[in-house]
Formats: C-alpha cells, structure tokens, sequence
C-alpha cells in the first residue's frame, strides 16, 4: 500500500490522533499490511508512535489528554483524582502522572507524550463525570467527584489519596454535592471514612 493512500486515510479522521485498526477498518487491508506502512511513515518522520496501536500526526501538537480515549478501548475511562482537580483549578501543582478512573483494572501506561496511571472504581460509582469544557476530546469528573474519587481510593489504598497539596475550593464548589456522591459508595465503612474526610477539609 503506497505511503500516500496511508495518509488519505488518516486525514479522513480529521484528528491528529489514531489507532492502527481504524486505518485497518478505512483501508480494509490486512493488519500486518497496515502496520508495516504505519512503521514506515514512522521512519520517514511523519507519524509518531505514541502507544502500542496508538499513533498521531508529527506536525500536529498533541495534549496527552487527547490520547486518553484511545488507552482502554474496551473501557471508558475519565480524569479524576488529583489531576481533575489540577484542571478545575483547585490544586495549583501540576501532577506528573495523569490520573484515570475506569472499570478496567488497575495499571500505569507509559506513552511518548506522558504516563497515565488507571485506577479501579466500582461500576457503580462510574459516573459523575463529562466532556472538558463541555466540548473537550476527553472525559473529566465533576470537581466534587474528582474529590470524592480521591477519598474513596484513600479509604483503601493506604490513604496515599488521602493528602492533597494545598487546595483552593472556588465558589461553586459544593460539599453538599460532594457528601452527595459520598452517599453513593456502597460500602459503609468506606463510606463513613470519606464523609468524616469531607468535613474535615470543609
């Protein structure tokens, strides 16, 4: 497959990030096909290779959090824990590590353009969340959730969630929506553990 066909069909994406089976599902070719033409135009320095299956434009500038909805594939998975509340404005410190809530298992995924740690949470505690800024190209908890999210982790995991940098909550911050989606985790005793965590911090 000649190197111009490749590109056509990833410009018909019209977004600078993309998977090697959405080339396979355009093109209809055999994967292995596919791979050696996306490996080659690798070579030539006009794609990079972001992730195993997971590859974006060079010329294109890309946010780490633009590859966020291509890391599990068989799972949604939203930002939470401290790097929501870094994007609502509430932890001024960056965080290094980009955090995710999913139903998929627990693990640390480590791309050319930043490292992504995917924590656990119940199915039925997956929610809570939408598109950033209302448009965005990932999906972001609510600033109570992001919050929440951080407690509820905390209540298990050796309360490594438990302490935050310093923390600015604007106006419309509210701890009754947050002791809200307290209420909602099903398991009393981590329960009772983020609603005294809530109270303390208001």
């Amino acid at each position: 497959m000649s190197r111009q066909n490749i590109l056509v069909y990833i410009k018909q994406l019209n977004r600078p990030v993309f998977t090697t089976s959405e080339i396979i599902a355009l093109s209809g070719k055999s994967p292995s096909t596919i791979t050696q033409s996306l490996n080659y135009l690798q070579k030539q320095g006009l794609i990079i290779k972001v992730h195993r299956g997971i590859w974006a434009e060079a010329d294109k500038r890309v946010s780490p959090y633009g590859i966020i909805p291509f890391l599990t594939p068989r799972h949604r998975a939203y930002v939470s824990f401290v790097s929501a509340l870094h994007l609502h404005g509430i932890i001024e410190q960056i965080p290094q590590v980009i955090t995710l809530a999913s139903t998929s298992h627990t693990s640390t995924v480590r791309t050319k353009i930043g490292t992504f740690t995917i924590h656990q949470i119940a199915p039925q505690f997956f929610k809570g969340f939408d598109w950033y800024r209302g448009n965005g190209s990932f999906l972001i908890a609510q600033p109570e959730k992001a919050l929440v999210d951080s407690l509820y982790l905390s209540a298990y995991k050796n309360k490594q969630f438990g302490f935050f940098p310093e923390m600015s909550f604007p106006k419309a911050f509210s701890f009754a929506r947050a002791r809200k989606w307290a209420r909602g985790i099903s398991i009393s005793s981590m329960r009772l553990y983020v609603e005294k965590k809530l109270i303390e911090l208001g």
